[in-house]
């Protein structure tokens, strides 16, 4: 028995902010600039009266359909986020309540690596025989902890939430054993309570080329194949030179790699999930393919897995 994807749902918020919003604002940038430094062209913003438990429903509600599967054939939800709409509750009972189903729901707090860390969590349950249907859900509203006088980070950051699905099956390759890791760093990327991000940039471009590439190489020897094997490549979105460098450094070629950041910006542990969306529904991902996950957030925290893409259906 091995857990496999075998559903991605998708939601974001209706208001759309680009980077000329930025310099009508008064921000010393322009969208040239942040273009050039960071592929992004625009990102979804949540309006504040709004709640991220309604945006994490609806990308679960997505993925649900996607998969076949009734709500109540779920066991178990985890949540990613570093943005619930309390301390507690969390946004997993939430989204239980609001999918009308009684399963076990709890928040994971990963940073932009969320997304990896709940995938082994939720493919450990299943193989160990503890559930037979997880939901995944990755929802960060990062504007809430954006400095918007800040020219260095304002840009960077939007707001989403990606669903999965993942079931027991006979899978060819299902959902491999991640490669994590952590390196307490606090002091080159936060965001203390009632504060906002701030970060190192250098550190992190660093880091977090240097250990998703470390990770992603090590999931790969493990499992017995080489980057040639992968017909795709999704690394967080956090900006496009840290994936051009990843996949660089990996020998990912241009083809095998997937970014949307030019249009979502870094959305945190929602990012790969997004991407995975975005991927399919622009035809370059397909039932049956082989894909390597890596990202890196806060913390440090990283971690990579490969994943056979929807196999049931292949």
């Amino acid at each position: 028995m091995k857990a496999g994807v075998v559903g991605i749902g998708r939601a974001l918020p209706d208001k759309v902010v680009t980077n000329a919003d930025f310099e009508a604002r008064g921000l010393d940038t322009t969208d040239d600039w942040i273009v050039r430094r960071t592929g992004i062209r625009e990102r979804h913003h949540l309006e504040p009266e709004d709640q991220a438990g309604a945006l994490a429903t609806e990308a679960a509600r997505e993925a649900l359909a996607d998969a076949g599967l009734g709500a109540d054939e779920l066991d178990h939800i985890i949540v990613t986020t570093i943005t619930p709409d309390w301390i507690t509750p969390g946004l997993a009972p939430r989204v239980a309540d609001d999918l009308g189903v009684g399963a076990g729901a709890v928040d994971l707090n990963g940073a932009c690596a969320g997304f990896v860390y709940a995938l082994d969590h939720a493919s450990a349950l299943i193989e160990a025989g503890r559930a037979s249907a997880v939901l995944v859900v990755s929802c960060d509203i990062l504007s809430r902890i954006t400095d918007f006088e800040d020219r260095s980070t304002a840009v960077l950051f939007g707001d989403g939430a990606g669903a999965a699905i993942l079931t027991g099956g006979e899978f060819a390759r299902g959902v491999a054993a991640a490669e994590l890791g952590s390196d307490y760093q606090v002091d080159q990327l936060n965001a203390p309570i009632g504060g906002f991000l701030g970060m190192n940039g250098r550190s992190v471009y660093t880091n977090a080329v240097d250990r998703m590439a470390q990770a992603t190489r090590a999931v790969l020897e493990r499992e017995g194949l080489t980057v040639d094997d992968l017909d795709l490549f999704v690394a967080h979105q956090a900006n496009q030179r840290i994936l051009d460098a990843t996949a660089a450094q990996l020998g990912v070629p241009a083809e095998k790699l997937v970014s949307n950041v030019d249009r979502v910006a870094n959305t945190s542990s929602a990012s790969i999930p997004l991407a995975l969306r975005d991927a399919e529904s622009d035809g370059r991902l397909e039932p049956g393919m082989l894909v390597g996950l890596a990202a890196f957030g806060a913390g440090y925290v990283w971690g990579a897995t490969v994943i056979g893409w929807k196999e049931d259906r292949a």
